[in-house]
């Protein structure tokens, strides 16, 4: 379900590489685990150490958003989204009550609660449509590039561009009328509340069999394997990416998220070319953030582990394989659907992780109504890369070309 090289992109592999990347990915991580343990201690070198578990996991599991939610719409193949509905209700039946009573047990956990009006709505169609251009979701993005993908290392990078750019609107976009936050937890209880989120999620798992009735099974189910070189199944990923969740909360007392770091490294870059961010109003409560060492913010250290879990889990499976050539279409859909991606990310309070699963896990409304216009988005997304040759039209029964 993530991006892959596509047969007829023209690249080149570079020799030595499995070797070469295991050997990266070997020294990043204590690298990068002692630079967060400088900056905030045990914490946050345990949320490198969890950042890496997810990127192994989702490079193993292949767990994303952008080709699943594509495989159900032109094929009506539903392995995937039936997997990320077993990741929130998973990691909802742990994350409601500790959110609802982590405190009283020397636990403390909060959700991610937002408004959702018209701005979020959009900024999560954007991001739905983005992430069928550039190939990959939030999390996509980064296990990708740890697998050696150089085309969605042009995402990321257009993606952190988008992230930053939004900043300088986000007050005008917030001005504009939303819903208020609302916590099914704190409104119904977190056993009322899961039994809603439980119910709802199974009405998607039941929904994503019922179109796929009668169609051949998306693929052959995949075993667990050896565990260092995969594949893993789609649920083993679910299950392993729950444990991710709840492991963040429990360290950070806050749910996962992406794509905040990647809108720090813009603020960051920017204020390094002399661009006086702090005079916008998104960044002038943030310049401690942005002057302090990119290390400081778990964000960041999380998701510089899963690039590192990422590019050690592709090399131990023998399929780390940077490809230096990139065909000009794919250059342009993956800058344009990143900007996309990134834009619409700070527009609805995070990506499919932060925004959509975050939300959710945390029990807000916000999160359902990302799930809803993020997929409206996906859906045009998909239709948009067959009218610009991505993909060929729609089948009536096969595969699907995918990236």
């Amino acid at each position: 379900m993530g991006p892959t090289p596509k047969p007829n992109e023209r690249s080149t592999p570079l020799p030595g590489h499995a070797g070469l990347s295991l050997a990266l990915a070997g020294l990043a991580l204590p690298v990068l685990a002692l630079a967060a343990w400088s900056q905030g201690g045990w914490r946050l070198a345990a949320a490198l150490a969890i950042g890496a578990f997810a990127g192994f996991a989702l490079y193993h599991a292949a767990f994303g958003f952008a080709s699943s939610w594509r495989l159900l719409v032109r094929e009506r193949r539903g392995e995937g989204v039936r997997a990320q509905a077993l990741l929130l209700v998973a990691t909802s039946a742990l994350s409601f009550p500790l959110i609802a009573y982590g405190a009283g047990i020397g636990l403390p956990a909060y959700g991610y609660v937002f408004p959702f009006g018209i701005a979020a709505a959009l900024g999560a169609f954007l991001f739905g449509f983005g992430m069928q251009l550039g190939a990959g979701c939030g999390s996509g993005t980064l296990f990708a590039v740890g697998g050696g993908s150089v085309r969605m290392l042009v995402t990321l990078a257009a993606f952190v561009a988008g992230s930053f750019l939004a900043t300088a609107h986000l007050p005008a976009w917030h001005a504009l009328p939303a819903f208020p936050a609302t916590s099914l937890i704190s409104r119904l209880g977190p056993l009322t509340a899961f039994a809603i989120t439980a119910a709802a999620c199974c009405a998607i798992a039941w929904f994503a069999g019922r179109l796929e009735k009668g169609r051949p099974s998306e693929a052959p189910r995949r075993p667990m394997g050896f565990v260092f070189r995969g594949p893993w199944s789609t649920t083993v990923g679910a299950l392993a990416l729950a444990l991710v969740g709840i492991a963040t909360l429990l360290v950070l007392h806050r749910p996962w998220g992406i794509t905040s770091g990647f809108t720090l490294w813009g603020g960051k870059i920017a204020h390094g070319l002399g661009v006086p961010i702090q005079t916008w109003p998104y960044w002038s409560g943030q310049m401690e953030a942005v002057e302090r060492s990119v290390f400081a913010d778990a964000t960041s250290v999380m998701d510089f582990g899963i690039i590192a879990g990422a590019m050690a889990a592709a090399a131990l499976a023998g399929r780390f394989a940077p490809h230096l050539r990139i065909a000009r279409r794919d250059l342009l859909t993956a800058v344009f659907g990143g900007l996309l991606m990134g834009y619409g990310a700070r527009l609805a309070f995070g990506c499919n992780i932060g925004g959509l699963v975050g939300g959710i896990v945390s029990g807000s409304l916000h999160g359902w109504g990302w799930l809803l216009f993020g997929f409206l988005g996906s859906v045009a997304g998909t239709f948009a890369r067959v009218r610009i040759g991505i993909d060929p039209a729609f089948p009536a029964t096969g595969r699907a070309a995918t990236d």
